[in-house]
């Protein structure tokens, strides 16, 4: 389940993608209805995994770090709640044995767990900020 804090930093995301120049904390916050001290936290994290750029200044606030369209809906999920994956097993970078598995060769929902991870990166990583700003790509199917 997408947490709230990932739900907040993708709209965060898409509202710099819109704007297209910088804008606050407190600017963000107010347009998406997003507590300021939640958002700063989130931004941190942001700023920290290179998606986003902050400036200092009365012409400051936050930018995204690259264009729109080379930011995806996968890589800020993967910044504030970490892999896309529903279990260790199953994950590209934070693989690891499930602690009650008595063998990842022979369980019988890894494939599963593989097959719904490889759908789900497929499709955030086939959505940029710029389509979600743009408002394009509603369809998947």
């Amino acid at each position: 389940m997408l947490t709230q804090r990932a739900r907040y930093a993708l709209h965060a995301m898409v509202f710099l993608a819109r704007k297209n120049a910088p804008a606050t904390v407190a600017e963000i916050a107010e347009a998406e209805t997003i507590p300021r001290k939640f958002l700063e936290a989130i931004f941190s994290d942001l700023r920290t995994r290179g998606l986003v750029v902050g400036k200092r200044g009365p012409s400051g606030g936050y930018h995204l770090a690259r264009e729109a369209t080379a930011i995806s809906f996968a890589d800020i999920l993967r910044c504030i709640d970490g892999p896309l994956a529903l279990a260790p097993c199953a994950s590209l970078t934070a693989y690891r044995q499930c602690s009650d598995c008595k063998s990842v060769e022979t369980c019988r929902i890894r494939p599963i767990l593989l097959a719904v991870r490889d759908t789900t990166a497929l499709l955030l990583e086939g959505m940029s900020l710029a389509e979600a700003a743009g408002g394009t790509k509603q369809s998947f199917i």
